[in-house]
Parts: structure tokens; C-alpha cells; sequence
């Protein structure tokens, strides 16, 4: 099976950080959070061909997963940002068999989910997750048999809305040929949303031309597509290795006159001095921290922090800050 991986997006949402840095490389509990979605993609040995589809600053991913993956990956660019259904057309040409399977995951997005579970379906699957408010996602419609009938895309209310079963971005297609060619009607008809191509617009063709699709429950959602759910997602993620393994129960021994509050990420070559650190705190590798309380935030690599107070804050790659500070989002090499 393929695995269709869009990446090319621009990360407005998160800047400065993705001025520098491609979305996806951004730090979340330890590692870029695109790495999570290769290593579970290898590990439960789902795939076999990862498409990348990359657009700004796509030659850093394409190094960053070249040199951490023992695997072939393949790279196609999105050169105009045309929309997500756009982003996965770009993939076509990887496809020499025209019937494979697809596998389609949104790369600023992590999932905890068993996608082994998922894919063993004998229909086309789309991953769905239960919200309060569904006014700010797209939805489906099904039938009583489960099959879904109808894409509605970010509904005008919630009392008109189809149903609460949110799209979180895993699309499961059982073929590829359809999922092409839908795509191709969808922009050969100029259909668009805000002037882009919707990949809910292709597999709304799909059902129209008789392609069956159901829903899997994703419980474990997790979006890093804005710095507070970027937070929110570091803390579950520090929170379940924390839960997953017996590591050592502090790291105060091995900081100068330091108290280290569980559950925290802290790097290599890190340097910590009267410092209280966590918890929910991600310390990526050589950063320095003195005279400072740094809790529920992530500093890049080589981050200097000294005389401040930190929380909810997200500290870019080289940033250098001093005295006073108490929510910061900040980025790459930049001096306060």
C-alpha cells in the first residue's frame, strides 16, 4: 500500500517558528512530529511507498527523514498551493499501479490510533472523531448501514449539521484509480472552496460513482496546527511516555542546585542551573537554562533561557532570553 503524506503547507498559523522550519519539523515532546508519523508508518510495516508531498522549504524534510529513516522515500512537490485535494493529485505519477491502495495522512497532525485496525476493512475508510462544536471541521453523513452518503464541509450550524463525526484527516481508499480520477473531475470542473481544490469534493465523486465508504473512530487526535494545540499535544505526548516507561524518575541529579518536575523531555548537552524545569516541559538538544522556571512550554535547540519565568511558551531554535518574560512565542535566533 501507498502512504500519501501532504507536507507542503506554508504553517501560517504557527509563525515566526515556520518562517525557518518547515510545520512539520517543529519540535513536539522530543522529536519533529512528522518523525512520529514515519516511525508508526515502518514499525507497523503499513507501507510500501511513502510519498511526500512538499512545497515550501521541502528540501530540509526531505534531509531530515533521509538521514533519521532507513527508507526509500519518494518526494513529489505541490509548486503552487492549490489545496489539499491538489496536494494529493501531486502523488499520481508514484502510482504505476493504477488500483493500489492509498493511505492519505495529513503531515501537522499526529493520531493515536491502531492504523493496522483501521486499513482492515473490506471498504474504504475515513477517520472520524466525535466533537462537541462541528462547526469548525468537515463532517460525513451515513446511512444505517454505516456507509457514508455526504461530505459537508465546516456546516453553517451545529443543529443543521449532518452529524458530530468529525473529518481529523486518515483517508483509508481501497482505490487509487477512482481516487484520481475524482480528483481530475474536481479540477477539470473548477470546483473549489476559497479557491481551492477539497480533497472532501473528490470522495464525495467517489460515492457518487459507487466507491463505499465507512468511519473509523480516532480517539487519540492530536493537532499541532496552532501553538496552543502544539502545547496541547506536547503534554499528552510527554504525558504517555511518561505512563509508557520506567525511565529514571527525575533528572535533578544531574543539574546544578535543579529540581526536575515529571513528565519533561530534555535533550543532549543540555545545561540546566538553579532552575526549576517542568512539568510538561520539552528541552531540545544544547540548550542552557539558568536562574529560571520553565513549565508547560518547548525550547528548540541551542535556546538560551536565563532570569525568567516560563510558561505556555514555545522558544525557537538559537533564542536568546533574559529577565523577565512570561508567555513567549518566539522564533529561531531571536534576542529579548
Amino acid at each position: 500500500m501507498k502512504v500519501i503524506i501532504p507536507v507542503a503547507g506554508f504553517g501560517t498559523r504557527l509563525r515566526p517558528h515556520t518562517l525557518h522550519n518547515p510545520k512539520v519539523l517543529l519540535n513536539v515532546g522530543g522529536k519533529p512530529m512528522i518523525h512520529y508519523i514515519i516511525d508508526q508508518l515502518i514499525k507497523d510495516k503499513i507501507a510500501s511507498s511513502i510519498i511526500l508531498v512538499t512545497g515550501f522549504l521541502g528540501d530540509k524534510i526531505k534531509e531530515y527523514l533521509n538521514s533519521t529513516f532507513d527508507f526509500d522515500f519518494d518526494y513529489v512537490e505541490q509548486a503552487e498551493a492549490k489545496g489539499l485535494g491538489h496536494a494529493v493529485y501531486c502523488a499520481k505519477s508514484v502510482f504505476k499501479n493504477k488500483n493500489d491502495e492509498t493511505l492519505i495522512i495529513l503531515g501537522d497532525t499526529l493520531f493515536d490510533v491502531d492504523l493496522k485496525k483501521m486499513i482492515r476493512n473490506e471498504n474504504s475508510v475515513i477517520g472520524v472523531k466525535v466533537v462537541d462544536d462541528p462547526r469548525r471541521f468537515g463532517v460525513v453523513e451515513k446511512d444505517d448501514q454505516n456507509l457514508i452518503t455526504r461530505f459537508v464541509e465546516k456546516p453553517a450550524s451545529a443543529e443543521v449539521s449532518p452529524s458530530n463525526e468529525a473529518i481529523v484527516g486518515l483517508y483509508y481508499l481501497k482505490n487509487s484509480k477512482k481516487l484520481f480520477e475524482s480528483l481530475e473531475y474536481v479540477m477539470n470542473n473548477n470546483i473549489t472552496v476559497k479557491g481551492e481544490f477539497q480533497l472532501t469534493d473528490a470522495l464525495e465523486n467517489m460515492i457518487n460513482n459507487k466507491e463505499k465508504m465507512t468511519t473509523f473512530n480516532v480517539e487519540g487526535w492530536l493537532d499541532c496546527g496552532k501553538p496552543e494545540t502544539l502545547l496541547e499535544t506536547n503534554r499528552y505526548l510527554l504525558q504517555k511516555r511518561s505512563k509508557k516507561s520506567s525511565a529514571e524518575k527525575s533528572h535533578s541529579a544531574k543539574y546544578k542546585n535543579s529540581k526536575i518536575i515529571e513528565p519533561v523531555y530534555i535533550g543532549k548537552n543540555v545545561k540546566i542551573e538553579n532552575s526549576i524545569i517542568g512539568p510538561y516541559a520539552t528541552i531540545n538538544d544544547n540548550c542552557v537554562i539558568k536562574n529560571s522556571i520553565v513549565q508547560d512550554s518547548i525550547l528548540d535547540k541551542y535556546s538560551s533561557i536565563e532570569n525568567i519565568t516560563l510558561t505556555e511558551s514555545i522558544i525557537g531554535e538559537g533564542a536568546n532570553v533574559k529577565r523577565n518574560a512570561l508567555k513567549l512565542s518566539i522564533g529561531n535566533y531571536s534576542e529579548i
